[in-house]
């Protein structure tokens, strides 16, 4: 609220504060309408998960006091330490791999190259096709059996090819490929303003003092860059945390449970088993997670930004 001079007289003093009020209580009617979404679908969700995460319920019977025994089940629960495990390998892979991609792609349709605004939409469109769309098409071209890449893959000569998201050693490969293929490109974007902000003057001078073209990407592209990776990352690693509908959809968290993470080991939990005070339990789990890494990556930032 803005500061009324005191040598006013009392009417426009009077006057001054009603302005700000109506001016505040316009700002708060725009963002009014967001706030009340957010309270009901999230933050008030939330919270229920949260004090669920100590209960028993079923969802039809009497909700009862659990205390930490939700909590205490999770290490005697092998499907949930499998979840967990395949939670980390996907995050593993598809984090830095996704951002090399992207960084490679901004790299290279930063160029002045023919034809680039093209391949810049081309890259950028499997992140606003449908994922479900995206998910069968990719199983089709993965097919064991017909799919075009195997197919490819015997006339060249290879006479058992992996059988992708039907296998179990193969599975999470594929699922980690489709997301990079899907993602990369709306990170390539973020990438992409990143390199147009970086003064043209900076690789010059380097140029002058005798820079090569890898110590002007080394010690000039990655430093101006260290604010896009860090939300890249940030963006990344929630985002892969929290990946569900790519799996359910390519592989239903199969075979047997090779690509059972746990956001679907908590969908399972809740809505097939319906446990609910349990899956609370694993999804607190997996906050806890993320906002450890995320805490991680802000300190890792400052470091980083540091040495560079």
């Amino acid at each position: 609220m803005e500061a009324v001079p005191l040598n006013l007289p009392q009417e426009k003093v009077y006057s001054a504060r009603r302005r700000t009020i109506r001016e505040n209580l316009v700002a708060y009617s725009f963002i009014l309408p967001n706030l009340i979404g957010f309270a009901i679908f999230t933050l008030i969700p939330m919270g229920f998960s949260l004090v669920l995460a100590f209960l028993h319920w079923d969802g039809a019977n009497v909700i009862s006091w659990a205390g930490l025994d939700n909590f205490k089940r999770l290490w005697t629960d092998d499907t949930f330490r499998i979840a967990l495990t395949n939670t980390f390998y996907y995050v593993a892979g598809t984090v830095p791999l996704t951002m090399a991609a992207s960084l490679g792609l901004a790299l290279l349709l930063n160029q002045p190259l023919k034809g680039r605004n093209f391949f810049r939409t081309t890259f950028f469109f499997p992140y606003v096709a449908s994922l479900v769309a995206v998910a069968v098409v990719w199983n089709m071209l993965f097919h064991p059996a017909v799919g075009p890449v195997n197919q490819l893959l015997m006339s060249l000569g290879v006479e058992n090819p992996p059988r992708w998201s039907a296998s179990v050693d193969w599975a999470m490969p594929t699922v980690i490929m489709a997301s990079i293929w899907k993602g990369m490109g709306y990170y390539m974007i973020i990438y992409l303003a990143a390199l147009q902000g970086i003064p043209v003057s900076l690789y010059e001078a380097a140029e002058i003092d005798g820079a090569s073209a890898w110590q002007r990407f080394r010690y000039v592209t990655l430093p101006m860059l260290t604010p896009a990776t860090f939300f890249v990352s940030i963006m990344l690693t929630i985002a892969s945390f929290k990946v569900f509908d790519l799996i359910l959809v390519m592989t239903g968290g199969g075979p047997g449970r090779a690509t059972n993470v746990l956001v679907i080991h908590t969908y399972n939990t809740a809505f097939r088993e319906f446990r609910f005070g349990y899956s609370s339990a694993i999804a607190m789990v997996l906050f806890v997670i993320v906002l450890v890494i995320t805490i991680v990556q802000f300190r890792m930032e400052r470091r980083w930004v540091t040495y560079m």
